[in-house]
Parts: C-alpha cells; structure tokens; sequence
C-alpha cells in the first residue's frame, strides 16, 4: 500500500512538463509567479495539487531539491540516485515517519483514555469503549444487525473534527455490522432520541490503518452522536 503512494508520487511529480526559465535574480527570487498561458496554470496548479495531496503528509520538504528532482528524472538527466535508491529513501522515510506517528498517537490515546475515565458521567464497556449519556430517553435500542439512522460530529483528540452529518446538513444511515467496532457497539448502546458521547480507543476503531488523510494510525477518536431512528 505504501509503495503504491510512491508510485502515485512519483508519478504525479513526472506529469510536470514546465521547463525551468533563466536564473531568476535574487531581487526577484521571492516574487509571486504568474500565469501567463494555460500551460502556467496547468503547472502551477499541479505544483498545489502535490503540495496539498502528497507533501503535507510529511515534515519539511527542501524544494529546491524537489525542483531538481522532477527536473532531471522528467528531462532523462544525470539524477544523484537511481530510481531504486529514491525508491528505498522515500520508503526509509516514511517508515520512519509512520513509526514515529503511531507511538506519539498511541501515548497520547492512552493517556486521553486514563483521564476522560475519570470524568463524571462516563462510563467504561469490558472492550475499553468510554461513553457518556448527552441525553437520555426511553426509546428503543438497536440490535448489531439493525440499520439506523443518526446524527454525528467526530473529532480527534485534540479537537480537531474529520467527519460530520450536522456539518453535511443530512443525518447519515447504515448498518451497525458495516461499521467499527467502537460504534456499533456503543450505538446499541442508545435508545432512539438519545444523545451520546463515546470515546473509541484504537483498537476499537481504524487502528493501524487509519481513515484517509484526516485520521492517523493508532487514533483514540471522540464521536458525539444522536441516535434518530431504528430503520429496520
């Protein structure tokens, strides 16, 4: 999987077609580019979609190599590594940075878990999931192989919000055998019209793989949820 997004690296960087221009003079060097013609803005653009995409996945990026990377590989010129070193360094590196993010994840989850325990009002399941009732009703409470509906805002730890049906304008439906561990359990938990905090350590969640871009390995996740309705 991981040698897959390096080939996606590195092709993306090889679809850069601008060629470099004469020495820009270092009164100019910090000077915005501009676009002049529809290939500028194809190339530009392209240089924001990598940086958006792939470079901040990762920690600080010398460009000026970058630059002369995508050139020479792009110009079939004399490059400083073959592409089996750069192959082996970029995964060295994100082996590195991969390992490193999933201790720091693991530790702060952990320590997140010991303290929200101890909070008045939240409970604790033999699995580990943390809940707290928001709201509290009488209704009906959903079974493992039920769908329902709900609303839902979910967070980091540190606040930081990946997902939202509230954000979206529409609750989200689906089947409780169709989504993690975490939440199908702490969902039939709930009676329809509740209300609900649960704190879902990582292995209750995406654990080493984590969820796209938003969420890393090894992430205690925070949802708040309201449950709307049982569908079947």
């Amino acid at each position: 999987m991981k040698f897959k997004a390096l080939v996606l690296f590195a092709a993306l960087l090889s679809l850069t077609a601008c060629e470099k221009k004469e020495a820009t003079p270092p009164a100019q060097a910090n000077q915005p580019a501009t676009l002049e013609t529809e290939g500028d803005r194809f190339s530009y653009g392209l240089g924001m979609i990598i940086g958006e995409r792939v470079l901040k996945q990762y920690g600080d990026v010398n460009y000026e190599l970058l630059l002369d990377g995508i050139k020479a590989q792009h110009k079939e010129q004399e490059t400083l590594l073959s592409l089996e070193e750069a192959g082996a360094a970029l995964n060295a590196y994100m082996e590195k940075e991969f390992t490193a993010k999933s201790e720091t994840n693991k530790a702060k989850g952990e320590a997140y878990l010991q303290e929200n325990a101890n909070k008045e009002g939240v409970m604790v399941t033999e699995s580990g999931l943390q809940y707290r009732v928001i709201t509290a009703t009488d209704g009906a409470k959903p079974m493992a192989t039920d769908q329902v509906t709900v609303h839902y805002r979910g967070t980091l730890i540190d606040g930081t919000e990946f997902d939202s049906s509230y954000a979206r304008g529409e609750p989200a439906s689906f089947g409780l055998n169709q989504v993690i561990a975490g939440w199908s359990e702490g969902v039939q938990l709930m009676n329809v019209g509740s209300k609900f905090e649960f704190v879902i350590p990582q292995a209750l969640g995406y654990g080493e793989r984590g969820a796209g871009g938003s969420i890393g390995p090894f992430e205690t996740l925070i949802f708040e949820v309201e449950l709307i309705e049982i569908n079947s």
